[in-house]
């Protein structure tokens, strides 16, 4: 398609950011019928649909990995910046990680990331499927998952790292225990009584494994984790939860283990595009290093 403009490939960037051309203008500081000039032009000179209109608008697959190739070229532009002494920008990297992983170890890798800044950090939470995707499709420099990775190392430009071991115990309030699993924590009384859930399949995994427990379960889905701990807490369901985040609270007795000694390990792995400059290596190294140190 010839030589790239890069101003038209940033305004493509903010419409798939922003999902909009209106919002997109905005960000930018520019009208919308330029914002639509400059799709047109990049349209024109491929010969292919780069966004979808619609609500929101999205990019199609050329559009993605032209955004991808916009975002890396920035990423290195701000190492040439280093590396010359000039004034350096602040490029924006986008990671996708879980709610448990947020909640526990994943904090302790701001501080050397972000003190001092030396880019714009844009957290998504997701799910291990939704997170792969994003990586697959370049919306995202890298993420954290609980799969082996196998289906992104068929591609080149992708690395695997694995982390560790992220330990579940399954606990409720002494009070609910009481109450549901007064005969212990049975198939049947699970059947009864209410859980909480993230992702689905770590509990239904955890009841196949130790209760050989393959039937529906009645449960509540909170996507955020300190909403979940909250439920448990407050003796509204039961559910798994981190170990070390559980830890205090079976200390003290305010939570009791629902089957002693049994826990649920998830694998957890760093997935990331092989984008070798100093941003994108730190982050990756942060982040092994944050996860290791606190994982199983």
């Amino acid at each position: 398609m010839g030589s790239l403009d890069y101003r038209a490939l940033a305004v493509l960037d903010a419409v798939a950011s922003h999902g909009s051309f209106d919002k997109a203008a905005l960000a930018l500081g520019i009208t919308q019928s330029a914002v639509s000039q400059r799709i047109k032009a990049l349209e024109d000179a491929s010969g292919r649909l780069l966004i979808i209109r619609g609500q929101p608008a999205v990019p199609t697959g050329l559009g993605q990995r032209l955004i991808v190739h916009h975002r890396n070229v920035k990423l290195m532009e701000a190492s040439l910046d280093i590396d010359l002494g000039n004034s350096v920008s602040m490029p924006e990297i986008a990671i996708a990680i879980d709610a448990d992983s947020l909640a526990t170890w994943f904090p302790d890798t701001l501080y050397a990331l972000l003190a001092p800044p030396r880019c714009q950090l844009d957290v998504r939470l997701a799910d291990s499927d939704s997170a792969l995707q994003m990586v697959r499709d370049g919306s995202v420099f890298g993420c954290v998952a609980a799969e082996s990775g196998t289906a992104l190392d068929a591609a080149a430009a992708t690395s695997v790292t694995p982390l560790g071991m992220l330990r579940y115990v399954c606990v409720a309030t002494p009070v609910f225990a009481g109450h549901w699993f007064g005969d212990g924590f049975s198939a049947e009384a699970v059947q009864l009584a209410p859980a909480v859930v993230g992702q689905h399949g770590l509990l239904a995994r955890f009841l196949a494994e130790k209760l050989s427990m393959r039937e529906p379960f009645p449960h509540h889905t909170l996507p955020v984790e300190t909403a979940r701990r909250g439920c448990v807490l407050d003796g509204l369901a039961y559910g798994l939860m981190p170990q070390r985040l559980a830890a205090p609270a079976l200390a003290t007795e305010r939570l009791v283990d629902l089957l002693p000694g049994s826990t649920l390990d998830v694998p957890l792995s760093w997935h990331a595009w092989t984008l070798d400059t100093p941003f994108t290596k730190l982050l990756s190294e942060q982040i092994v290093k944050s996860a290791r140190d606190y994982l199983n």
